[in-house]
């Protein structure tokens, strides 16, 4: 079923080295129709929980632009870095980058599946990663300019239940990766 998708024409809007808009023209396996569709086409990301080896989960917080706020999230990045960069190497790298943690030597990183992020105007995927346990650096990462990332904070599992019941926490990547890690009782005391 997957495959009687059709795009019939697309059309460039805009596009710059972030995203590109187009409209495209697609004829889907319910509609004999063409319909007519603006897509925001992003790169993929990461999404990375970075846990300790006590069970606090790394967050940082951070600037963000567009809403005109910071808040507290968890670390990630598009997966722009060179092409023979693995997924698992652009979410290590966005650790050490954002929050100046890296997996610990008996540590694993756990793939956690993907998810869309607005799949009603976005093809953006983000993939999930629980990095467990993590340390802090040895030495300070060099960081990404074009980052804002004002506090790095370790947080109990009910603190940061605490900060999303309360709307604290409002980013998709952060709920959507805390919801996965609670989904497959990988956190600290349970699912419950």
């Amino acid at each position: 079923m997957q495959n009687s998708w059709e795009t019939v024409s697309s059309e460039r809007n805009f596009a710059n080295p972030h995203l590109e808009v187009v409209t495209d023209n697609v004829r889907t396996p319910s509609r004999s129709l063409p319909r007519a569709w603006t897509i925001v086409h992003r790169k993929a990301a990461v999404i990375i929980a970075p846990m300790t080896r006590d069970g606090k989960i790394v967050l940082i917080y951070q600037e963000r632009i567009p809403i005109r706020t910071a808040i507290w999230e968890m670390p990630s990045g598009q997966i722009d870095g060179p092409p023979q960069e693995t997924v698992e190497q652009v979410a290590l790298r966005e650790l050490r980058e954002e929050a100046d943690y890296e997996l610990a030597k008996d540590g694993e990183l756990i793939a956690l599946g993907h998810y869309f992020t607005s799949p009603g105007f976005t093809d953006e995927c983000g993939y999930f990663f629980l990095a467990r346990p993590v340390q802090q650096c040895k030495e300070a990462s060099a960081g990404d300019e074009g980052e804002s990332i004002l506090d790095c904070r370790e947080f109990s599992v009910a603190e940061i239940r605490r900060m999303i019941a309360e709307n604290e926490i409002r980013d998709a990547n952060t709920l959507s990766i805390w919801a996965r890690l609670w989904a497959r009782a990988l956190l600290p005391g349970g699912s419950s």
